[in-house]
């Protein structure tokens, strides 16, 4: 259209009027958006309407018109470069993203899809971003004691993140099966953040913290949960049949890595977890997401009076209408696990 627009006011103005910019900024345009056969056409079709007004249309060549040809023509050839310095440096971007993507699958795996009595579903969400690699993770574990879960958030990005996140993670799998008491298994979390910290010889240590859900179903009745929440999100409770709302503990907890600056009491609390229930565990890329006007999503508000025939369908809805409140844009990755405990299941 640049193009054709250029040759029709070349033909209607004199010939002193100049309308460069119309040759020269397709095959620009075309550069960093299309293939290079498309660049190329683009550049050849601009060089082609550039040589028609040296050869026709006029009594005699100008001057002018030779240096519109001459700068068209270096113009796609520099379009041409840009073209392949852009495809490469994506091709960079596609192999890093990739190798990001299989580092945080080999640090925080897939659960299973049952825990003991319990339906497990989880899903990890990053962000829009290239290549960084995030510190959100999430465990599932059937111990002797119940099922165990575990979200957290390690604060920072990167390799660092992921270096504690493989330790937070490394330490609750082979502490939730030992440990009896909840508080006693955040304690060793906490002790195994410290080594790490002191290891890397953090600069700050304050500085280097993640938060956590720590969450017990035990096995036999009541139908209950036990919950320690480390400066985590609270988590959000779908009773089925009833309205969601978030599991608020009394006694909040500093997160891992700052536990030893508080009076530490390691007592978990209590909720109600029926059959039916589903209980929705996430990292702050949910409930930090802002739509336009920058309000928070809420989760609780967004799920509320929804039926979901499971754990993943609820997932579903979930990262659906964080999407749809963002406008499809993330700020931050998101980490989810729901669990739910079917109706048909009385024992533990």
């Amino acid at each position: 259209m640049l193009i054709l627009t250029g040759l029709a006011l070349s033909a209607v103005t004199p010939p002193h009027l100049t309308f460069t910019p119309l040759f020269v900024a397709p095959p620009v345009l075309a550069a960093p958006v299309m293939s290079f056969r498309g660049t190329l056409y683009t550049g050849l079709a601009a060089m082609l309407a550039a040589a028609l007004l040296v050869f026709t249309g006029r009594a005699a060549v100008t001057g002018q018109e030779i240096v519109t040809f001459l700068t068209v023509f270096t113009v796609s050839g520099l379009a041409l470069l840009i073209n392949r310095v852009v495809a490469q440096r994506d091709q960079w971007v596609a192999s890093a993203r990739g190798v990001a993507e299989i580092v945080q699958r080999s640090v925080v795996p897939e659960p299973p899809g049952r825990a003991g009595p319990l339906l497990v579903a989880a899903r990890y969400r990053a962000a829009q971003r290239d290549t960084l690699i995030g510190g959100d993770l999430y465990a599932v574990r059937e111990t002797p004691f119940g099922v165990r879960l575990l979200v957290g958030d390690v604060r920072g990005k990167g390799l660092g993140a992921t270096e504690m996140v493989s330790v937070i993670l490394g330490t609750f799998r082979e502490a939730a099966e030992y440990e009896e008491e909840l508080g006693t298994l955040c304690t060793r979390l906490q002790a195994a953040v410290d080594r790490e910290k002191r290891a890397r010889g953090a600069i700050d240590p304050q500085e280097e913290f993640a938060t956590a859900l720590v969450v017990e179903v035990p096995r036999a009745p009541p139908h209950e949960l036990r919950l320690i929440n480390l400066g985590h999100p609270p988590p959000l409770l779908l009773p089925g049949g009833g309205p969601a709302h978030y599991l608020e503990v009394t006694d909040p907890q500093l997160p891992l890595g700052l536990m030893d600056l508080s009076g530490w009491t390691g007592c978990p609390q209590t909720f109600a977890f029926p059959p039916g229930a589903q209980l929705l565990l996430y990292t702050d890329g949910v409930s930090e997401a802002r739509d336009g006007r920058g309000v928070f999503f809420d989760p609780a508000y967004a799920l509320d009076a929804e039926t979901f025939r499971g754990p993943e369908e609820l997932l579903d809805r979930l990262v659906t209408e964080v999407l749809r409140y963002t406008g499809g844009r993330l700020n931050d990755d998101m980490a989810l696990l729901a669990v739910a405990r079917p109706t048909g299941n009385h024992g533990g």
